[in-house]
């Protein structure tokens, strides 16, 4: 049987499967934010578990992040696909868009960001390019044939949260290559690459960022009105991105190829 695809959703999506059954699953890292849930997706197996929590009950500094990818792993998991809430930096990615990124900038501190830092070897791994080049091709296609408008590529620049950017912090992000801002894609996509997890996420535009032209303040009840209102639309971009991820190994699954692990993979 081929390796399940994981699933993380992010604000607003909480559930994806029907009749999923529940996998309780312990990590060296403490329990995930909710136990995974097991089921079909595009006629693929899939693990879904919500990034929040099932009633959001983390913070974007608070998620479990190594939890959940540890946990992810532990079930099977090789490819992954996520979603995320995001914030336009720039006026022509409006709200409704899809957007497929390919970069990242890190900017939030004070998270467990890796799981190479007790004692042993030390780990290097390449994040040149921190998503999955064929995860990518299938996410675009699926985005570019689903009903909202589609855009393959962006910089999605990490801030810590949980407040929004000052307008001046907005700016300059946009002036640093940025296209889209989030809360929540690192060090989750970090984490999937020391995991040797192939990494795609689907990033659903709420909201103009503060220092965008034309942009207002961001509300939380906004992000969260836009996400709600096209959930379903974005879940059929997801359900078509899983049904087309390729079934053998890529290079991101032998990223650890060659390393001297300080411990066991799950």
């Amino acid at each position: 049987m081929n390796a399940p695809i994981g699933v993380i959703g992010g604000s607003g999506m909480y559930r994806l499967l029907t009749d999923a059954e529940p996998v309780a699953v312990d990590t060296p890292y403490g329990p995930p934010s909710e136990a995974p849930a097991r089921g079909l997706l595009g006629g693929r197996e899939v693990v879904f578990l919500p990034r929040h929590g099932a009633d959001h009950r983390f913070a974007p500094h608070r998620v479990p992040y190594r939890a959940n990818l540890w946990a992810l792993r532990a079930l099977g998991v090789r490819q992954l696909v996520t979603s995320c809430a995001v914030g336009g930096l720039v006026p022509e990615l409006s709200a409704g868009t899809v957007v497929v990124p390919d970069q990242v900038i890190d900017r939030t501190w004070g998270r467990e960001h890796t799981y190479y830092d007790g004692e042993g070897p030390v780990v290097h791994l390449p994040f040149a390019d921190p998503y999955c080049p064929r995860g990518r091709r299938a996410a675009v296609a699926a985005a570019q044939a689903g009903p909202l408008p589609a855009v393959d590529g962006g910089t999605m620049v990490v801030i810590q949260g949980p407040r929004f950017s000052s307008r001046a912090e907005s700016r300059r992000n946009a002036q640093d290559g940025g296209t889209l801002v989030n809360m929540t894609a690192m060090p989750e996509t970090a984490l999937a690459r020391e995991l040797a997890l192939c990494c795609t996420t689907l990033a659903l535009v709420t909201d103009a960022d503060a220092g965008v032209e034309g942009g207002e303040h961001v509300t939380q009840e906004a992000v969260f009105e836009l996400f709600a209102r096209n959930v379903s639309k974005l879940s059929g971009v997801l359900e078509a991105t899983v049904a087309a991820l390729p079934d053998d190994e890529c290079d991101c699954q032998h990223v650890l190829d060659g390393q001297k692990l300080p411990f066991d993979l799950p």
